[in-house]
């Protein structure tokens, strides 16, 4: 299934993923190139909220750029399955190998706001992520490494203690707490 048709498919969570979803959907509808950084103003991103098998524990990476705890994931960079964008960032920024998608249906949409930055020693104008986030699971007894230049640390976190560990306050209390939610409403199916 293509991108469009999963946001189309997709069921929105709350008011914010229902805004955000029309707004990406629109923007691929009408055409504007979104899968590479050659869009200045936006593009699309896709995170994982990592889980362990019994879904009380949490991967976190320390982001350098953002210097606080925050999810996996990363730019499409051309790749139009963000499934696959999604567990390529996993692996890249973790180390870890032994991951699975809990489903390859979309966990959660949003659009991020991200402010200006130097990466590489080149300045990255603020933009937007229009960011897909899936549902990944992986056994928090395989080890772990940071990816230098990018993170400083990789842990696992209780559910609560991914959230208190960020301290990005958007992040914290609009998108891992609602990430949580929606793990506590699945869980109990």
């Amino acid at each position: 299934m293509d991108l469009i048709q999963a946001l189309r498919a997709y069921r929105p969570f709350n008011e914010q993923e229902e805004r955000d979803a029309a707004e990406i959907l629109r923007r691929l509808e009408s055409g504007e190139e979104l899968y590479g950084r050659e869009n200045a103003s936006a593009h699309l991103t896709a995170s994982a909220w990592v889980v362990s098998p019994d879904r009380e524990r949490v991967l976190m990476a320390y982001h350098s750029i953002y210097d606080s705890w925050s999810w996996l994931g990363g730019h499409a960079d051309g790749q139009k399955d963000l499934l696959q964008v999604a567990l390529r960032e996993v692996r890249e920024e973790s180390g870890l190998e032994r991951i699975r998608p809990v489903s390859e249906d979309i966990y959660s949409v949003e659009i991020l706001c991200v402010d200006g930055h130097v990466k590489r020693g080149a300045y990255v104008s603020s933009h937007l992520h229009l960011n897909v986030t899936y549902l990944i699971e992986a056994d928090p007894s395989d080890p772990v490494r940071a990816r230098e230049g990018e993170n400083r640390d990789v842990r696992w976190f209780t559910r609560q203690g991914a959230v208190d560990a960020s301290s990005e306050p958007w992040f914290r209390d609009h998108i891992y707490t609602k990430l949580n939610d929606k793990l506590r409403a699945i869980s109990c199916t």
